[in-house]
């Protein structure tokens, strides 16, 4: 019987720190991704491959 509640109160212990870290880590939010660069390609064909002719 005391192993039972030695485990349940372990489990209990598990369940709010993992709420107290979630909680205090901002709910999982990340800040949003700016760019300052305009987007480039690089060295990508303008067609796909599947369509390109290779012959």
């Amino acid at each position: 019987m005391a192993l039972l509640v030695i485990l349940l109160l372990t489990g209990l212990w598990a369940v709010t720190a993992t709420v107290r870290s979630v909680l205090t880590d901002g709910r999982g939010h990340h800040p949003s991704v700016r760019s300052h660069e305009s987007w480039n390609a690089g060295d990508l064909p303008s067609v796909p491959y599947s369509s390109a002719r290779l012959w």
